[in-house]
């Protein structure tokens, strides 16, 4: 049995998700315990080089983290044939040029959604890659969250009997920047020409979401707000919002289920999580947050009384019953993280490529068009 290495470019690991969830909290963990196990008994030691534009913020981040290697030249990066992956957390305007680059030079790709900001560029790059002959993938970081896993257990298992609708509230507020407090996500999130939006940032999770858990997506109907119009960027200085900050989006699903899903950065929580997915069938419901789940069976549901003349009596939360941690859980990236580097390694399965991500474009792509033009749209097939 022997270790081996494989190398990864890491692009856009200095912002906030490519640092904390893909850098810190997968990649170095997994260096940290010694690689991930093969089925030969093989360990794939991930050995990353960080690629950035500021110099100065990479070889500090690089020494932080006892991180060998480091480059501003992407191109140079790309033309070692020790480093066989590619990775990009960067601004999505700027992810189709890199993957290109990128697949181009014969590197198997992963990254961050959305893959692209319109839908053609997204297929365009999943039949490249698939032309190309190269192992791909989008992160769908949500399936792999413990509570969502409770989810598709009890939908594994029948409890839900006929699936009938599920009801998403995701968010929280976000704060503007304003007011002695730092603005809370980087600015470009609210120009549109940053490529900044909650439908396209969200919808592309909830076409996986939906699509993995509870019926393919079929139809789509969106409405978007843009509730605060002016906020404080990076310098302090106020800019204008031009793109939404809220979404609320209803979804024909496969086999008669409705979802709807509410998604802003305007909303105070009074809730159990910042996301929550509440699913409802003939035989029995769930509801579920980031980590914990709860379910109630039909022979366990009470039955109320409707009377606005009397305070309710009933605390309908004691009827519910949580669904036991009877797995270890880790972070969702990276569990997925694992799952791609054995799909590269040993070709281990792997569903979730370009084509995936394009289809989380196309869903925020057709949730901006049924907002502007006030009607329900219908969801086609891609063709790869």
């Amino acid at each position: 049995m022997a270790d081996r290495r494989l190398g990864i470019i890491m692009h856009g690991v200095t912002g906030r998700m490519g640092y904390n969830q893909h850098l810190v909290r997968s990649i170095l963990a997994m260096r940290e315990q010694g690689g991930i196990a093969l089925k030969n008994g093989d360990r794939l030691v991930p050995d990353p080089i960080i690629v950035g534009r500021d110099p100065d913020k990479i070889e500090r981040l690089a020494r932080k983290h006892g991180i060998a290697r480091w480059t501003t030249d992407l191109d140079k990066a790309l033309s070692n044939p020790d480093d066989t992956v590619f990775f990009d957390a960067g601004t999505t305007q700027m992810r189709a040029e890199l993957l290109t680059r990128a697949i181009d030079a014969g590197k198997h790709v992963y990254c961050e959604k959305p893959v692209s900001d319109d839908l053609e560029t997204a297929v365009a790059l999943a039949k490249k890659a698939k032309a190309a002959g190269i192992k791909h993938g989008v992160v769908q970081d949500k399936l792999f969250l413990p509570g969502l896993l409770k989810l598709k257990m009890l939908r594994d298992s029948g409890f839900f009997g006929r699936m009938l609708s599920v009801r998403g509230e995701f968010g929280y507020w976000v704060f503007e920047g304003d007011w002695g407090q730092p603005a809370q996500r980087p600015s470009w999130n609210y120009r549109k020409a940053d490529g900044g939006g909650i439908i396209l940032d969200m919808l592309c999770h909830w076409r996986y979401v939906l699509d993995n858990l509870f019926g393919e997506v079929e139809a789509v109907s969106c409405l978007g707000a843009t509730h605060i119009p002016e906020r404080v960027d990076e310098k302090g200085n106020r800019f204008t919002a031009d793109t939404d900050d809220a979404a609320y989006a209803t979804f024909q699903l496969a086999g008669g289920v409705v979802a709807q899903i509410n998604s802003s950065w305007t909303t105070r929580v009074r809730r159990d999580d910042l996301v929550t997915f509440h699913v409802d069938g003939t035989h029995g419901s769930a509801v579920a947050g980031l980590h914990k789940c709860w379910s109630q069976h039909r022979v366990n549901t009470p039955k109320p009384v409707w009377n606005p003349d009397q305070p309710q009596t009933m605390n309908f939360f004691d009827d519910w019953e949580e669904v036991p941690d009877n797995w270890p859980a880790q972070n969702g990236f990276k569990a997925q993280w694992e799952m791609f580097l054995k799909h590269v390694a040993e070709d281990a399965p792997w569903e979730y490529g370009l084509e995936a991500g394009a289809k989380g474009v196309q869903l925020a792509e057709l949730g901006l068009k049924s907002w502007a033009e006030r009607r329900w749209l219908d969801v086609p097939k891609l063709e790869f």
